[in-house]
């Protein structure tokens, strides 16, 4: 069993410590992308998973995907062409300071990328499940088009499709583009949605009126409404005391109910970037091992709970690391 994901690999460029961007000549690389990170959480954990993406052809983009396979990450699919490779910089928050980060991905090898180009026949031969998320079509109109037809072919071939929302308005509004018709179009291929009551009232056109679980609980009935093939959704609450502190709960709606986990307090965040693609890669390992809902959301949440005490955008933590989290203590496992 194979999960495929498409999008964009990228460089994520941060000031060490706190400090401000270039507040001193250093930055700190490490390898991102919201698709990698949930295959690189996935891969961590045990499952065989492949990436579907294209790089630059030269050092940036060997490292990307060398850093991809050394985690067990499948990249014979992953292209190399003549271009550049997609970045982004982030400035960490501090305090009541909050994160910022600046894009600066336009006219990549994998944005760049004509929609045509890709061979779906070959890249999902031998995928379960093909995992999408709403930053690649929102990079422009070829990424939106291929992110299109990867969906189609992967239901015209009897292949899952799970999608995350990602909604970022910073690229979508970066070209004339119509987020909620290309997502609308997505989401009609998939049984999974990784998105909140936010998300699906940016599908939908309407608002919810209820608040906390009920507000999510309407919204997931709404989209089961409105997308046939839909058949679970999972997502996060977050409430940010300050950068250091969060309370995270998790949520998996099926048609027949959900489950909604108890508030966690996550303290001494040391990097929350990334963590709802760890959260995703929790859900998607809680439905392999044949879990429900409550199963799911609970793997879910111990995953990005764990991201946030890690450096980097990918979550790199194992099944004995997720079984030490539910035992729970913080005394030093020797």
């Amino acid at each position: 069993m194979t999960f495929a994901f498409f999008g964009e690999m990228m460089l994520r460029l941060s000031p060490p410590g706190r400090e401000l961007l270039l507040q001193t000549p250093k930055l700190d690389v490490a390898i991102a992308g919201a698709e990698a990170n949930v295959a690189t959480g996935l891969a961590c954990l045990g499952h065989n998973v492949a990436m579907i993406s294209a790089v630059a052809d030269n050092p940036l983009g060997a490292a990307a995907v060398g850093e991809l396979r050394r985690r067990g990450v499948d990249t014979r699919r992953v292209l190399a062409a003549p271009g550049r490779m997609g970045l982004y910089f982030l400035t960490p928050g501090a305090g009541l300071r909050a994160s910022e980060i600046v894009y600066d991905r336009a006219n990549s090898v994998f944005a760049a990328r004509p929609a045509e180009s890709w061979d779906w026949d070959a890249l999902l031969d031998g995928a379960t499940r093909l995992h999408l998320s709403g930053i690649t079509p929102a990079l422009g109109p070829n990424t939106a088009a291929a992110a299109i037809a990867a969906a189609e072919a992967a239901s015209a071939r009897g292949i899952a499709v799970s999608f995350d929302g990602n909604y970022r308005a910073k690229l979508w509004e970066a070209w004339d583009s119509d987020p909620r018709g290309v997502l609308t179009q997505l989401i009609r291929h998939a049984d999974i949605l990784f998105g909140n009551h936010r998300d699906i009232s940016l599908l939908l056109g309407e608002q919810f009126s209820g608040d906390g679980a009920d507000r999510r609980r309407e919204a997931a009935e709404a989209a089961f409404a409105a997308f046939p093939k839909l058949q679970l959704i999972a997502s996060t609450a977050r409430h940010v005391d300050d950068v250091d502190s969060h309370r995270i709960a998790a949520r998996v709606d099926t048609r027949e109910g959900g489950h909604q986990t108890e508030e966690l307090r996550v303290s001494g965040i040391v990097d929350r970037i990334g963590g709802g693609d760890a959260f995703a890669a929790g859900v998607l390992h809680g439905l392999l091992e044949g879990g429900d809902a409550r199963a799911m959301a609970e793997a879910g949440l111990a995953l990005t709970a764990l991201k946030h005490s890690l450096p980097g955008d990918a979550s790199l933590f194992t099944r004995a690391d997720l079984a030490a989290f539910a035992e729970g203590g913080l005394d030093v496992r020797r």
